[in-house]
């Protein structure tokens, strides 16, 4: 039974280093050198949900420590908010079969934002950061890694524009102001989802998609939540269809939404906040 546990766990790395370099651990490399994502020294502590994204940002930290480039020190941890036993077992089942030495830490999130009913998704997200910001502390961290990824940072552009009348992007490394010294990273920054898709798809894995207590099983799938009066999701559904129904006639819509975040020319810009202060172009005018 190790045996075959260590035969599989070869196998999804050598995908890593094979079939899935070009698409994913390259763009993975390359977000960390283009955002300065690590330092050497650094101590980062690999945020794991349990889902794709999140086992798959463990499995490219293992091997840019293999690569032995620089120094520094990486932790995995998970954190249970409240999962239903299955979801627990297939957490740790998935970290033993991938080889991911998880340390695993209860809350009791779930708890407290079931009975929410406005926004109970983001005020879950924001009390899940703090707890794995005070977890990485606590094990001496000053970086946790999170596991988003292009697709989450252009959608998160147009949510803004079209749900929020603002211009903000998802940033590829945050200052905490809540936590001195510790520091946000997403390495998965321009990774696409279609191909952690594909990664998890062609080596058979499978993983906890939405495992809280508005759905209470593991594997539903995001466009199942829609209607559920979770907000935040729905809107992300509602922009990740616009996204895919403008891709059919502008193939580099997706590109092109990413990269104005790098063009914003600020001679047309009405108004902008920077450190919280609002400028106006009639200041200068």
């Amino acid at each position: 039974m190790e045996d075959n546990i260590l035969d599989r766990q070869k196998e999804i790395e050598e995908s890593i280093r094979k079939r899935f370099h070009k698409k994913i651990f390259s763009p993975f490399a390359k977000a960390i050198n283009r955002y300065e994502l690590l330092s050497p020294g650094d101590k980062v502590a690999v945020c794991v949900s349990g889902g794709k994204d999140s086992m798959l940002l463990a499995k490219c930290f293992q091997e840019l420590k293999r690569h032995d480039k620089f120094p520094f020190e990486v932790r995995f941890i998970a954190m249970d908010p409240g999962y239903n036993g299955h979801n627990r077992r297939l957490l740790e089942s998935n970290a033993k079969l991938l080889g991911v030495d998880l340390e695993i830490f209860s809350s009791d999130i779930f708890d407290t934002v079931v009975n929410v009913e406005k926004s109970p998704c983001y005020l879950c997200a924001r009390m899940r950061r703090g707890h794995l910001y005070s977890k990485a502390q606590e094990i001496g961290c000053n970086k946790i890694a999170l596991a988003h990824h292009y697709d989450d940072v252009i959608e998160t552009i147009l949510m803004g524009m079209l749900y929020g009348a603002q211009i903000q992007t998802m940033m590829p490394k945050l200052k905490s102001t809540n936590f001195e010294g510790m520091e946000l990273i997403r390495p998965l920054y321009l990774v696409r989802e279609d191909d952690i898709k594909r990664w998890r798809d062609e080596n058979g894995l499978t993983f906890l998609r939405c495992a809280c207590r508005f759905t209470d099983h593991c594997g539903v799938d995001k466009n199942h939540l829609a209607g559920r009066n979770l907000e935040d999701e729905s809107k992300r559904i509602e922009t990740a269809r616009l996204i895919s129904m403008m891709k059919e006639f502008n193939p580099y819509v997706e590109s092109n939404i990413f990269r104005s975040m790098e063009n914003v020319n600020v001679d047309t810009v009405i108004s902008y906040k920077k450190d919280g202060v609002k400028h106006d172009f009639l200041d200068d005018y």
